[in-house]
């Protein structure tokens, strides 16, 4: 402490020799260098004001307003306002890196968002166009099931109504058939039963009897046969297929003629009668072969309307069955399409409010990035100015002291 106290006397002691003007006389003629030790004070006022000049150059903000306080306050060294400086221009660089991530950002959200916006509105805009197909699809193929329903019915009533009267046809022919046959036989049995009279080499005896095994043991043992039983039907031919000729619109017989005279065989007449019959017997072939001819037609017409009936139904409930098939799948269809729209506009309504979001985040940003830049640009450039300068005038305040201590 000794050694301090006589210490700090000497350099009080050498202050004041320095302090005194015609030691600064001296030293202004001799040595000039050393006369700055002597107006630091004016040299610090000069540095202060020279610092501030660079920071007014550049355009006014909050931080170099306060940098520019610090600088006024000749309490603080300028050491520390250097540290000032460097943290302020760190703070400032890391405020434009948040802005250029903050801007690139927002420049690639704003891309993706566009682009999912445009992609959903294409999405909706060909749902839509496949949802209108789809309800159009399924309205014409309601009406051609409808239609196919309607021509498969009115076929089936054809084929009924073709199928009664091929009936009714038939009937007709078979009771056509079965009178003409026993017309013939009338007429034939008539004109043998003539013959029989009139030309005897031209009648045909009736079969005789057949004997059973009955019949014939009764006969070796003595006995007798039961009498023939008269043949039935009309008029005891045996012919039973007309039981009454009146219900066939046969005009009933004229009442029997007055008694003959005396009998006469007339030979040349019956053979008018015979020739009568055989016309109308005649007229009988002919009149059952066009009706055969007819009937043969009429049920081939209908077996083939009934093969192409089938045919044509079968093919029509196959497309029936198609049809039914493409109407519900153009319903899944439209089904799926209309849940996929919802979903669809949902998601462009948050993509939507999501852009706008972003317009509130990044507009203002995007804006005035450039001014912002451009700012912080100057304001690092004054700050670094402004370092410079304290930093020259804290060198030279430094060489000042080297030197006096070196000359001392």
């Amino acid at each position: 402490m000794k050694t301090r106290n006589e210490e700090l006397l000497a350099l009080a002691d050498t202050i004041k020799v320095l302090n005194d003007d015609d030691t600064l006389e001296l030293m202004k003629k001799t040595l000039p260098g050393a006369a700055s030790l002597m107006q630091l004070t004016a040299s610090s006022s000069t540095v202060r004001a020279r610092a501030l000049a660079a920071i007014r150059g550049a355009k006014r903000s909050v931080n170099l307003d306060f940098i520019a306080l610090a600088i006024r306050g000749k309490k603080i060294g300028f050491e520390k306002v250097i540290g000032m400086i460097d943290e302020m221009a760190a703070t400032l660089k890391t405020e434009q890196l948040d802005d250029d991530h903050k801007k690139e950002y927002c420049a690639a959200q704003f891309d993706q968002s566009e682009d999912k916006k445009k992609g959903l509105e294409r999405s909706l805009k060909d749902l839509e166009t496949a949802i209108d197909d789809a309800k159009e699809g399924i309205a014409t193929t309601q009406d051609e099931i409808k239609a196919l329903g309607a021509s498969i019915t009115a076929l089936d009533k054809a084929v009924a109504e073709a199928t009664s009267q091929r009936k009714a046809e038939n009937e007709d022919f078979t009771a056509l058939m079965a009178s003409d046959s026993a017309a013939k036989e009338i007429l034939g049995f008539a004109k043998n039963r003539l013959n029989k009279f009139y030309n005897p080499k031209l009648y045909k005896a009736p079969p005789k009897r057949e004997l059973s095994d009955e019949d014939r043991a009764t006969l070796a043992a003595g006995g007798t046969l039961a009498p023939t039983a008269a043949p039935a039907g009309i008029a005891g031919t045996g012919v039973t297929v007309l039981a009454d000729v009146s219900e066939h619109g046969v005009a009933k017989p004229a009442p029997p003629p007055e008694a003959p005279g005396a009998y006469k065989k007339k030979s040349g007449e019956s053979g008018g009668v015979i020739a009568m019959i055989d016309l109308l017997i005649k007229d009988l072939d002919k009149e059952m072969t066009v009706a055969q001819t007819e009937e043969k037609d009429a049920q081939g017409d209908y077996e083939q309307m009934m093969t192409d009936s089938a045919a044509k139904r079968a093919e029509d409930s196959k497309t029936l069955g198609n049809k039914e098939a493409t109407l519900a799948d153009l319903q899944a269809a439209l089904e799926k399409d209309t849940e996929a729209k919802a979903s669809a506009t949902a998601e462009l309504g948050a993509t939507l409010q999501y852009i706008q979001s972003l317009h509130n985040e990044c507009d203002w940003l995007l804006q005035y990035f450039e001014v912002r830049k451009e700012a912080r640009t100057s304001e690092i450039d004054a700050l670094g100015k402004a370092k410079a300068v304290l930093s020259g005038a804290d060198f030279s305040l430094v060489q000042t002291k080297r030197y006096l201590r070196h000359s001392a």
